[in-house]
């Protein structure tokens, strides 16, 4: 390990913190707007389609262009672009938090999407060049792990106590004075570094590949949202699956690419973005069911709900803190083999819960998931940052960062359209209750919940009554289906990842540009 003055360590644990702090901002950024939902909704009374795209714009606008900002921050410096980012990202908080109407909400929320791109694979590039020895930089990304699921988990604490005494928009806000301390401190502490050689942005592959991202994306959110029946989910999904073999075939035959495809040559590399992706893939889905069991079954508010899920994020922190640890006792393909192995038993165990079960028993399952996601995370993002040039670490943390948005959106949609279709398909709602109230009852546990209130007892006790029943026993098939995914996950990363040395040593180009396989 190379000896620094006590200045230096100062200063490269400095820029670890501020790297934290600015993902602990969009982490936290992530989650607040699902709990900020219903008071918008009444305030500002938008279209379902407008709705919608206050939802779903700023996981487009940040998903297309992580790979472009990522690419631009090793050109003109992953600094700079971090603090640029978080300018824009308070500016667009304060517009978001005071937009008027539902057009200009959208707009902001675009905005927030783009200055989100920017600050992402900032962070995870700036710690992999700061970071030079391999066990500092695993312990490194280990904490930068630990804080992004804690800010998950936290998330709907703090909007769920700002709800409880302000307006919808006071939940953006609150990243304002964030990203001034961000700012003003990042400029001080925050070390500059880009590639000395970068090439030429390629104008063409850079819509090529947000058209192609962004269509997948839309394509997985659609038929969540209306089914596959819905022409836009096809006509999107070839939009993507043809722009993509374009830029594909482009990046093989530039001198420069966007992409360097020949990383995902690197097993060590293809294989944690896969793991990345698996691992989002049920979480993220399965996170949103029990924000609705939290609310809609239990009947607790967004606040205790939010409390309710902080043991979660509270486990993936120490897991990833652990996690540097555990790869040197038993190795990265075991490491991320167990946490998806973890993952999977708390998915099984909250099978187990039912309409009435005691929080006591949930801790079990949210703890072991929580400790699961943690040293899947830790050590998927360790590998995928230490198996390229550092040069390239922008590029990679963005291909990292886009792996976990495309995930996330497949899990929503394929377990979250088989947690809907069960719910729909089993719904046997008690006699009286008229066809349209069925049909609002049929189409999802929220409908359901505002359908019974409208009718007096025993009758609306009764709906209630089954649809929630029905919505736990639909959430337990998802979670087998869930678990079951994740243990064959584990089983494929853990063959992708064998080998992969505890330490990885700094990654080169052969003569050819071929990237050399990391040994150990």
């Amino acid at each position: 390990m190379t000896s620094t003055t006590p200045a230096a360590a100062g200063k490269k644990w400095g820029t670890l913190v501020i790297s934290c702090l600015a993902m602990l901002l969009l982490a936290l950024d992530v989650t607040v707007l699902h709990l900020a939902t219903p008071k918008l909704v009444e305030d500002m009374t938008p279209s379902a389609t407008q709705l919608l795209w206050i939802l779903d714009v700023y996981g487009f606008a940040l998903a297309g262009l992580l790979i472009t900002f990522g690419n631009i921050g090793d050109r003109i410096g992953r600094k700079k672009l971090l603090l640029i980012g978080t300018v824009a990202f308070g500016a667009a908080s304060a517009l978001t938090a005071y937009a008027p109407t539902p057009e200009l909400l959208i707009a902001a929320r675009a905005l927030l999407g783009v200055a989100g791109a920017t600050i992402m694979p900032s962070t995870l590039s700036i710690i992999r060049n700061v970071f030079t020895d391999p066990k500092e930089r695993t312990a490194a990304v280990g904490i930068w792990s630990s804080v992004s699921a804690l800010g998950f988990a936290i998330g709907p604490v703090v909007g769920g106590a700002l709800l409880d005494h302000f307006w919808w928009g006071s939940v953006f806000l609150i990243n304002v004075p964030i990203t001034l301390v961000l700012v003003v401190v990042g400029a001080v502490v925050l070390p500059e570094s880009r590639n000395p050689n970068p090439g030429r942005l390629d104008v063409v592959s850079v819509p090529l590949s947000i058209v192609g991202v962004v269509s997948f994306v839309y394509a997985f959110k659609v038929a969540a949202h209306d089914g596959l029946a819905e022409p836009a989910v096809w006509i999107s999904a070839l939009l993507s699956l043809v722009t993509m073999v374009v830029f594909v075939r482009r990046q093989t035959r530039l001198p420069e690419p966007l992409i360097d495809v020949r990383l995902f040559r690197v097993r060590a590399f293809s294989g944690a973005v896969g793991a990345n992706v698996a691992v989002i893939f049920g979480t993220l889905s399965i996170s949103v069911a029990f924000a609705q069991y939290f609310q809609l079954v239990r009947g607790w508010s967004p606040l205790i709900s939010g409390l309710a899920g902080l043991p979660g994020g509270v486990g993936a922190a120490i897991a990833g803190g652990l996690a540097g640890t555990l790869i040197m006792a038993v190795g990265r393909a075991k490491t991320v083999a167990l946490g998806l192995f973890l993952t999977s038993v708390g998915f099984f165990l909250y099978g187990l819960i039912d309409v009435d079960t005691s929080y006591g028993f949930m801790l079990l399952p949210m703890i072991v998931a929580g400790l699961g996601m943690g040293f899947t995370f830790a050590v998927t993002n360790d590998t995928i940052i230490a198996s390229v040039p550092r040069e390239r670490a922008g590029a990679a943390s963005a291909i990292s960062e886009t792996a976990t948005e495309v995930g996330g959106a497949l899990g929503i949609a394929v377990l979250g359209s088989v947690l809907g279709g069960l719910y729909t398909g089993n719904l046997t709602l008690p006699a009286g209750i008229p066809a349209e109230a069925a049909d609002v009852a049929g189409e999802s546990l929220g409908g359901a919940v505002h359908v019974a209130a409208q009718f007096p007892a025993p009758l609306g006790t009764q709906l209630l009554d089954a649809a929630q029943r029905t919505f736990v026993d639909s959430m337990h098939t998802t979670l087998v289906v869930g678990a079951v995914s994740m243990i064959v996950l584990a089983g494929a990363c853990l063959w992708a990842l064998r080998g992969t040395p505890k330490e990885i040593p700094e990654v080169i180009l052969d003569d050819t540009g071929r990237v050399e396989e990391p040994v150990g």
